[in-house]
């Protein structure tokens, strides 16, 4: 019995076309993606959305509130607060982490000797964990036995209080990111080495300077990786949490008082996780409007060789 099944299944799979028979394998190989996403990615944000129009402290059950959540952001100081130090972060650390990156990647991409060891030597901060570098620069910014402020008493300077003055600890946070600069870097010099070098040739030939081939070849061929690093870092740097976290825990004052950390702090120490699921919900909606406005604009004037744009 089941050997004429299978000869007539075999027959029926015969008067396919190759077509058709394509099209079945291309939805059996696809399905256990489409399986998973519905599985692990649409299914738990839907049940996300519906936990965001809730209170529920994880304890009792939840009660529906509408969309009361995301009405009580607009009167929360703090979600505004953190909000405002998420975006400083973000657009003041991130140009700078591309300049240096960029520039530190133009230096590596020559022909020298030992130039993988400076390499490594640059990279090597990117791989260190966050925790680690978190507490390397609690130590060096530490206002009474500190490395920096050791070197600035040595040179007549007074002491400054880095980490517990609201107008410094922001930009020690910053100095971090930047400290952590190589994924960038690796990613820049990738694309440099990408770069047909019968341009830069032929510019020489024409008279062309340093300058100008940086502005007019350089710069508009590494457009589309540059495109690439700042909208990435933009993301990542949106969502910075441990860093908050670990050296500052959000204060002083709350400057550095990160969205992440904001959001965490209503749903594990408030146990508010209803109204923490909105504010999750709402920087997921900031961060795809940012990125869609940045696609639409910025987006539309990067240089493709290929499309010969």
């Amino acid at each position: 019995m089941a050997t004429m099944n299978q000869i007539a299944r075999s027959r029926r799979w015969g008067r396919l076309s190759l077509k058709q028979r394509e099209a079945i394998n291309g939805y059996l190989f696809v399905l256990p993606v489409v399986f998973g996403f519905i599985a692990f990615t649409a299914g738990p944000m839907g049940y996300t959305a519906w936990v965001s129009t809730t209170e529920w402290d994880m304890l009792s059950p939840a009660r529906s509130v509408g969309l009361d959540n995301y009405r009580d952001m607009i009167d929360d100081k703090l979600f505004w607060k953190s909000l405002r130090v998420t975006f400083t972060y973000a657009l003041v650390g991130v140009p700078l982490l591309q300049l240096l990156s960029f520039g530190i990647a133009l230096l590596l991409n020559v022909k020298v000797r030992g130039l993988a060891v400076f390499r490594t030597i640059y990279y090597l901060p990117t791989i260190a964990p966050i925790v680690a570098s978190s507490v390397l620069w609690t130590w060096l910014f530490n206002s009474e036995f500190g490395l920096v402020n050791s070197l600035l008493r040595e040179l007549g300077f007074k002491k400054v209080l880095w980490l517990q003055d609201p107008r410094w600890a922001l930009w020690v946070l910053i100095l971090l990111a930047l400290w952590g600069f190589g994924w960038t870097m690796i990613i820049y010099l990738a694309g440099l080495q990408g770069i047909p070098v019968h341009l830069y040739e032929a510019a020489e030939i024409d008279g062309a300077r340093s300058w100008h081939r940086l502005f007019h070849i350089t710069i508009p061929m590494m457009s589309p990786v540059i495109f690439f690093n700042t909208l990435l870092g933009m993301i990542f740097a949106l969502q910075t949490f441990a860093q908050g976290q670990i050296i500052t825990n959000g204060g002083p004052q709350n400057s550095t008082l990160f969205y992440s950390l904001y959001l965490y702090r209503r749903a594990f120490t408030d146990f508010k996780m209803g109204y923490a699921t909105a504010l999750a919900w709402a920087m997921f909606l900031i961060v795809l409007v940012l990125s869609l406005a940045i696609f639409l604009t910025v987006g539309r004037k990067i240089y493709y060789e290929d499309e010969g744009r």
